[in-house]
Formats: structure tokens, sequence, C-alpha cells
């Protein structure tokens, strides 16, 4: 399954929140990030990125229709406002080509997006709001007060207001405003999710204890029964498609819940809520893969309390680059060539079944992109030796060999007093086969073959085997380098912890980039 998040920005959070829940589910997915420059802290935690023009920018939805056709995306997720009336109002487009935009529909949206109509919309439901008006002159309802964009977002150009004269000035400043009492209070979120069909399966409202541009840095979750409610007269007039967060405020002297507004889009605090048990990740996924989500479980930790902090990601290194004291070597189609590996391992097979000439003919059904030990052992009428064929080829000891000068390569970087090791993914007993073959036991430092540390959850792009090497080597991540040859899986982990990388192209390797 192919994801790609538009205005993926600092949504660092959220994409390890789904990559968590592939994980969890046993599921496959690639991330793909778009942005405009490409300098994007989260796009360091993609499988992929796309560079695209910006999102108001009248080829917009072109470039992004069409890179949604190159990449097979199945799901586009939004994470900014800007993003969302033009993906509700092109909703069906991206639906004729195979990818669904998770967001609901463009009446819904126009509702979310525009303040005056939230508001009525609020009051529609039987909700408190504050009274809103779109004309200075026409505000009575005394000072402070608050002014805001019309369709505003992320707090910008959001004022408190102390008198006329202020007022007058912001007013002044904006195209499309509203003006409503300022009402002082403990600020809510709700971090809510629907079904596709609008259904609601997880409420989760938290306080917002410290903000900063909008986005929350402190929260508690405190499942209020009193908002809940509140939220399910808003899911049932709206039937929102996937995630919504809304704002209130509870006023302090009178308790009244007065509710602000709704962005119909992960908000940026979603990942708390998700931390505490709304597992929103993972039933998206089940959903996408067509499956049922049932009762979903109220597991979510009330009361929790969570502080977040930003973390420094270095997209581009600069001129003057720290002196690499470790070089950290990915080991198939970097050090050997691993079609190698395969020819040695379809002779191993016709050996096996007494017939070297298979392995040739296995060669063919591989270069065509078919299961080469399948395919053969069909032809012949022999399927029943599949799981033996499978075993031959996985544990024989591999005729292959370095590339030119690899050898010496590393020899020299030793002598330097530089640090060498290999982090390689695949099967423990093939990947130890080739270490012996090649006579890497020998010249490595460390070696760590990811499947050893609890299976295929840790291979890259899991960071924990990178984590591992530095804490051996007790050098910091910067001095390090990782050398690899597949872009799209080698280099996310370093390039996320701050390792330089060096890619590898071997022209005759399976993942030519």
């Amino acid at each position: 399954m192919n994801i790609l998040f538009t205005g993926v920005g600092r949504r660092v959070e959220l994409l390890q929140a789904f990559r968590e829940a592939a994980t969890y589910l046993n599921k496959d997915i690639k991330i793909y990030g778009a942005d405009m420059a490409g300098t994007a802290s989260a796009m360091a935690f993609c499988d992929f990125t796309r560079i695209i023009c910006g999102m108001k920018e009248e080829a917009y939805i072109s470039e992004l229709m069409e890179i949604c056709r190159k990449d097979s995306i199945s799901l586009l997720i939004p994470t900014i406002d800007t993003d969302l009336l033009i993906l509700a109002e092109n909703k069906e487009r991206f639906c004729n080509i195979g990818t669904k935009v998770l967001i609901s529909s463009l009446e819904k949206v126009q509702v979310c997006r525009d303040k005056n109509q939230t508001s009525q919309f609020f009051k529609g439901c039987g909700l408190s709001t504050p009274i809103s008006v779109c004309d200075w002159n026409e505000y009575k309802n005394g000072y402070p007060a608050f002014i805001k964009p019309k369709d505003g977002s992320s707090s910008i150009h959001a004022y408190k207001i102390k008198n006329k004269v202020e007022l007058e000035h912001y007013a002044s400043q904006m195209d499309g405003y509203i003006i409503q009492p300022y009402i002082e209070g403990t600020e809510y979120t709700v971090d809510i999710f629907c079904d596709f069909e609008g259904n609601p399966v997880y409420i989760t409202p938290r306080i917002r204890m410290a903000v900063r541009s909008g986005e929350v840095l402190k929260a508690k979750i405190d499942l209020d029964e009193k908002i809940i409610k509140g939220c399910k007269r808003i899911i049932h007039g709206l039937r929102p498609c996937g995630p919504i967060t809304v704002q209130l405020i509870r006023e302090k002297k009178s308790g009244i819940d007065y509710y602000i507004e709704i962005n119909p889009r992960f908000g940026g605090g979603a990942p708390l809520s998700m931390k505490a048990g709304a597992r929103s990740a993972e039933t998206i996924l089940r959903l996408m893969g067509g499956e049922g989500i049932g009762k979903e479980k109220n597991c979510i930790e009330n009361g929790a309390l969570y502080s977040r902090f930003d973390q420094s990601v270095c997209v581009k290194h600069g001129k003057g680059p720290h002196p690499i004291k470790g070089v950290i070597f990915d080991l198939d189609d970097t050090l050997y060539l691993e079609k190698e590996y395969v020819k040695s391992g379809y002779k191993a097979v016709g050996r096996y079944l007494d017939n070297e000439g298979y392995a040739t003919e296995m060669w063919d059904f591989f270069e065509k992109g078919k299961p080469a030990i399948d395919e053969l052992l069909k032809r012949i009428g022999k399927e029943w030796l599949r799981e033996a064929c499978l075993r031959i080829y996985r544990e024989h000891h591999p005729d292959i060999h370095l590339l030119d000068g690899i050898k010496e390569r590393i020899i020299q970087l030793k002598a330097d007093g530089i640090k060498v090791g290999v982090i390689t993914d695949g099967r423990p007993e093939g990947q130890r086969k080739k270490i012996e073959a090649l006579g890497l036991g020998q010249l490595m430092d460390d070696i760590i073959i990811t499947d050893e540390l609890g299976g295929i959850q840790f291979r890259k792009p899991c960071d924990i085997a990178f984590r591992i090497m530095q804490t051996r080597w007790k050098l910091p991540f910067e001095e390090l380098m990782y050398v690899g040859d597949n872009i799209n899986k080698d280099f996310q982990a370093p390039r996320q912890l701050g390792m330089q990388t060096d890619y590898v192209r071997n022209e005759g390797g399976l993942y030519l980039n």
C-alpha cells in the first residue's frame, strides 16, 4: 500500500504512527511525502519524496494526480488546511485513477473552512458557540474580543483585541474575518476518527495545556463525557470521512462549553491521541485492506499527559563535513553482486534435482520476473519438492566474490584508524553464509543482521541496528557514514540520525535507482 502525505512539513509523529501501525498489523506500506522545496523535516522519514508546486498554483492538482498515477498511490492524506478545499473538489478525479483521498465531501469541508458556516453548524447541533459578526462596525459584545480570518488556521492572524481602536486596526488588515467575544477558560482539542461512512470510531478530548503557533506542546487526555456527547452531535450532523479535530473552550466562570472550530484533517497533536490508545492509523490500514473494524475496544488511557519536543534532522549536509571515523556498509549489491548469489543458488538447486542445466532455466525465469523455483518445479511436475528446494537455495554455501577494489578499500580504512562494519537485512542463515563466503568476518569490526535482532520488523528503514552500532563504537552519528545501493531503503534511517551517506551504483545490481 502506497500512502502519500501532502504538505508533510513537520508531521514526523504522524508518519511514525502509520509506520508503527503497519508493523503491528504486519502490512507492507510505503510512505511518500510531497513538498515544494524538498527541505521539510518530515521528508527524512518518508520512503520516497516528491517535489511539487504550491497548493495554490494552477498546476497543483495535475502534478499531484501524475504523482499518484506513477507511484500507484492507494491513499492520499492531506495534513494542512490549504489543501482541503481543492482536494475535496477533486476527490472523484483521484478516485477514478485508484487513489482514495482521506477527506470529507466538498459541502462538509466548506462548512469547516468558513468560520461563519461553522458557527451556524454548531448552533444547528444545539451546541453553544460564540456569537460572531463579520463587520467590526457591528460588533457590540464587549471586550476583550477575538478576531481571526474566516478561513484561517494555525492561529495565524488571530488576535485578542482590547478595545475598539485595536479592532478597527486589525480588521483593516484582513480581507475576510470574524469577531467574537473573547472566552477565557480551559481549551480542548478533540481528535475524532470516523470510518469512511461517517460512523465514529474514536472520540478523544485532550486539554491544551501549552500551545505554540496554534499547535499543542503539552496536552492531557480527558475523556470528558459532556464533551464526548457534544462531539457525537457534531458527527451526526457532519458525517465526516476519516479524521477531524474539534476545538472548544470551557468557560471558566459558567462551565459552558463554547465550540470554536472544526478542522477536517488530522490535527498536529493527533498522534498524542494515538499514543493514548485511539489507534486511528491502524483502523485506516484495516479499512483500506477491506477489513471490518468491528467493535473497537475502548482502551484510551484517560489522564495521560504528553509533552512534545523538537528534534533537528539534517536534510542536506553542507561544506566541510564532519570527519568520517566509522563506515558501515550494506551487503547485497554493495559489497558483491546479488545476482551472483542468485545464480549460485540456482546451481545448488539444479545439483539437488540432479540436473545442473536447470540453473540456466531458472535464471531465465528470474530475468522475466517470475518465481524461478516455482516455475521450474511446475514445468517438471515436482511441485512437492518446493520446500526442499527453497531450503537448499537459502542454506547453500554460495560461490560469490567481493567487488573489485572493495577488500583493498576496507583494509585501507582500517589502516587509517576508521571503524568498518556491515548492517544488512535478510534471512540470517543465508546472510551468514554470504558473510562467510566473502571473508567479511575477518575484515569487519562489527556485523549486524537486522533479522537477528528480533525479526523482519528490524529491517531498514528501522533505525535500531544503526543505534546499536553507534553505541558499540561510541562515535557521534555525524562521524558515521552508511554506504548502500538502494536510495529508497538504505538511507532513510541514517539520514534521520544525522549520519552521512554514500550511494553506490552497481550496474549489475538489482536496485538501480
